[in-house]
């Protein structure tokens, strides 16, 4: 598939200096690169540590059931 790309000078020349020092074209080592980058993508998993606040059945200070969005940026670490 052709497609069009903006890639930064500093990379394009890296992509074509490695071609050439491989004896392929630039085409193949962006493939590849994009392989290596989704594979490693397939393997690997954002980091989420879930931390767990109790008080007894009691709202922490602060909450209010009321608010939605200051429920959700407390339950994304924002508040």
């Amino acid at each position: 598939m052709r497609t069009t790309l903006n890639i930064q000078d500093e990379l394009m020349r890296a992509a074509k200096k490695q071609a050439a020092e491989r004896g392929t074209t630039i085409t193949k080592v962006i493939e590849q690169a994009l392989r290596d980058s989704l594979a490693r993508g397939k393997n690997t998993r954002a980091g989420y540590k879930l931390r767990w606040q109790t008080t007894r059945g009691k709202l922490l200070p602060g909450v209010d059931l009321t608010d939605r969005d200051s429920l959700l940026d407390r339950m994304d670490g924002r508040g």
